[in-house]
């Protein structure tokens, strides 16, 4: 939730009293005889809701308009009822003002002149993502609407009763779309609620410290990036996501709060992607200036930018799965700005997906140990190395995945997603652009393509060698990054090497806790 004025809450309060100012003068004959038999617990709400969302809609500046994005028909779906609204006053002024005339219904919409601003200031409290909008629209909605349903019933008499079987099926669809619609606004009302209790959380929590979601100018364009700690004057953690062009920004913080107390965490939204893709995209709409040494100079800025403005002679360079090769290239390329390196599935030797070659030979094992039928995962294997496409890639990990099960299915990133305090309009954007790949869609790998010659080719191996602090840390039953190569890798250079039992690629999204402790300890002992 953003404190500001909003001209949008303004338009929509416009559009809600001036009919209602013409139609104290216009009133129809006999309203007041109905007045005096309202609800008084139902009246109760819509005061109580008034006082809520009259404030609300103007206070708040999550309601104004964010460009072009998908959240936008909401934002339209809710003008068009304002719409609606006043052409349903407009008929109302233009009849012999009864009181049939005043409940006649709109469009098939019941009482539309209750019914319809309740609906468009729900709808924007779900754009704006505004829990006390929506809280303060139900609320506005059991009483309006329930006090107009009342007096409509009065003036129209009892319905006339259908046949039994139009009575059935009416009240059949009747109760899906009221379980459909309370099923919507419910998970919209449930995750925009979490949503703000953990802004305002970090609002508390940080207010001495930094708390910032910001793009700024690295050396080829501007990336996003989200800083937060209690103090400015902490060491600073850079956290480097997976993909490559994967951003996990959003959801990071789940396992990075745990560390905010003595860190100041930065998460950047990696060049050519996720928010600083989208920050970008008027100018490099395609990625044509991506590369991966154009990577490796934005984040040279990157960490002068954070050794600037926090006061640090160095940082520490947290890369995970693709990060994880970023982060040790640059490391290993400049040792005299980094304190400490931790590589969470750490890419060892990803030489036309070695990585996936071993989990492939390791699954034919188990399977022929097994005596299972292996031909068609030979064939995927086959299909993938005469096209190292992601398309054959995942078609491989299907058959390989079944002889290597994570034993710890633990997720807490999916609720983080959902709460997350810090997701956008271009986080999700870029996220729906990831998962169009699954459905045949291009234009994801289009834009990262310029990295893909770095991410057949790189090996640990042969990159150089750490000059500061290292630290592994695997889900042990990580097959992406093998955790067999990772442990095989430390040991041989005598590097620390932590596995975490039974979890997978991602570690930090099933116990983010833990993960976080055992980077606390490693660092503890460092300084």
């Amino acid at each position: 939730m953003s404190f500001g004025f909003s001209y949008v809450g303004l338009i929509w309060l416009i559009m809600l009293f001036v009919p209602n100012l013409i139609w104290t003068k216009n009133k129809p004959r006999d309203y007041e005889e109905y007045v005096h038999k309202e609800n008084k617990i139902l009246l109760i709400f819509e005061r109580l809701g008034q006082f809520i969302v009259t404030p609300v809609a103007l206070i708040f500046s999550d309601f104004n308009y964010k460009g072009w994005n998908f959240w936008l028909p909401v934002l339209g779906l809710s003008f068009l009822c304002m719409v609606l609204y006043e052409l349903s006053w407009v008929r109302y002024f233009k009849s012999e003002k009864t009181m049939k005339d005043f409940y006649r219904s709109l469009c098939g919409i019941p009482v539309a002149g209750a019914t319809l601003p309740v609906i468009a200031f729900t709808l924007l409290g779900i754009y704006g993502g505004n829990m006390l909008m929506l809280i303060g629209s139900i609320i506005l909605g059991v009483g309006h609407i329930g006090i107009h349903l009342q007096h409509r019933r009065e003036v129209y008499g009892p319905k006339k009763k259908k046949q039994l079987p139009v009575r059935i099926v009416f009240g059949i669809l009747k109760g899906i779309g009221i379980l459909l619609l309370v099923a919507v606004i419910g998970f919209f009302a449930f995750a925009i609620t979490g949503r703000n209790i953990r802004q305002i959380k970090r609002a508390i929590t940080y207010r001495n410290g930094v708390n910032d979601q910001i793009y700024v100018q690295l050396d080829g364009s501007e990336g996003y990036i989200n800083v937060f700690g209690v103090s400015e004057s902490n060491p600073v953690i850079i956290s480097l996501h997976g993909g490559p062009g994967a951003p996990s920004t959003f959801v990071d913080y789940d396992w990075q709060e745990y560390l905010a107390d003595d860190y100041t965490i930065v998460s950047w939204d990696e060049t050519g992607c996720g928010r600083s893709y989208y920050r970008n995209a008027d100018t490099d709409p395609d990625n044509s200036s991506l590369t991966f040494d154009q990577k490796l100079a934005d984040l040279d800025a990157l960490v002068d930018y954070c050794c600037d403005r926090f006061g640090q002679d160095q940082v520490i360079i947290l890369g995970h799965s693709y990060g994880s090769l970023l982060g040790s290239s640059y490391v290993m390329a400049h040792p005299e700005k980094v304190s400490a390196y931790i590589g969470v599935g750490q890419c060892v030797n990803e030489t036309d997906y070695y990585g996936d070659t071993y989990s492939y030979e390791d699954a034919l094992r188990i399977a022929r140990e097994q005596e299972d039928d292996t031909s068609e995962m030979e064939a995927a294997y086959e299909a993938f190395r005469s096209d190292l496409s992601l398309k054959h890639l995942m078609a491989l990990r299907e058959y390989t995945s079944v002889y290597h099960p994570q034993t710890d299915m633990t997720d807490t990133s999916t609720m983080a997603a959902i709460f997350s305090p810090v997701l956008g309009v271009d986080d999700a954007r870029w996220y729906l652009l990831e998962m169009e790949t699954l459905m045949g869609g291009t234009r994801y790998s289009e834009l990262i393509a310029p990295l893909e010659e770095k991410m057949t080719t790189f090996n640990l191996y042969e990159a150089g060698e750490y000059q500061v602090s290292v630290l592994f840390i695997s889900g042990s039953c990580d097959w992406v990054c093998p955790a067999g190569l990772v442990k095989e890798y430390a040991d041989e250079y005598g590097l620390r090497y932590v596995a975490m039992e039974g979890c997978g690629h991602s570690p930090q999204g099933q116990h983010p806790d833990r993960f976080a402790d055992i980077i606390r300890g490693f660092l503890l002992e460092v300084d």
